[in-house]
């Protein structure tokens, strides 16, 4: 069962992950959109309340060793600016799962994680940008619920966005 630990953005585990995630992107990257921007993200817009970054560690190879388990996937959401309405909206940044870890469920269980995580904050809204290239992940997220809205930001990188509503909440752990 995967283990989500929150981390800083600049923690060996997560520079690892988002290295990996920029390298891949950037040789996948279609060359007919022109050359991939590699964003480092700011490790202050993923603190509590206003986000957080997660790392997936899996099972551990050997657990009667005592040997940690590998770090398998990460992603993080962030407070952004309000919705046109003044909806609350969190976008999910960074998600990546290891090429070892695909397939196996990893990545709706990360989207999952933070959104509970965003609501729990008081989001309204989920918002996230992708590329049309990345076909898993357009699935993915069409499959959660997500559906596709006008651009909210001028991410280079992106060819559609993505919008789903979310009800906080209840700080007692109700909804």
């Amino acid at each position: 069962m995967p283990r989500f630990r929150e981390k800083s953005v600049s923690s060996p585990d997560a520079a690892a992950l988002l290295t990996e995630y920029f390298t891949e992107r950037e040789s996948t990257f279609p060359s007919a959109q022109g050359t991939y921007t590699t964003t480092l993200p700011d490790a202050t817009a993923f603190v509590p309340p206003g986000g957080v970054f997660v790392v997936v560690e899996g099972e551990a190879a050997d657990p009667d060793a005592g040997r940690a388990s590998e770090p398998i996937a990460c992603g993080g959401i962030r407070l952004i600016a309000p919705s046109a309405s003044g909806a609350v909206r969190y976008e999910v940044k960074h998600l990546y799962v290891r090429p070892a870890g695909r397939g196996l469920g990893l990545g709706r269980a990360l989207l999952d994680e933070l959104e509970r995580r965003a609501s729990a904050f008081g989001a309204d809204e989920i918002v996230l940008d992708t590329n049309d290239s990345l076909a898993a992940a357009g699935g993915l997220y069409r499959s959660a619920g997500y559906a596709t809205i006008e651009p909210y930001n001028a991410n280079p990188n992106a060819t559609t966005w993505y919008g789903k509503a979310v009800r906080a909440e209840d700080p007692r752990g109700t909804a």
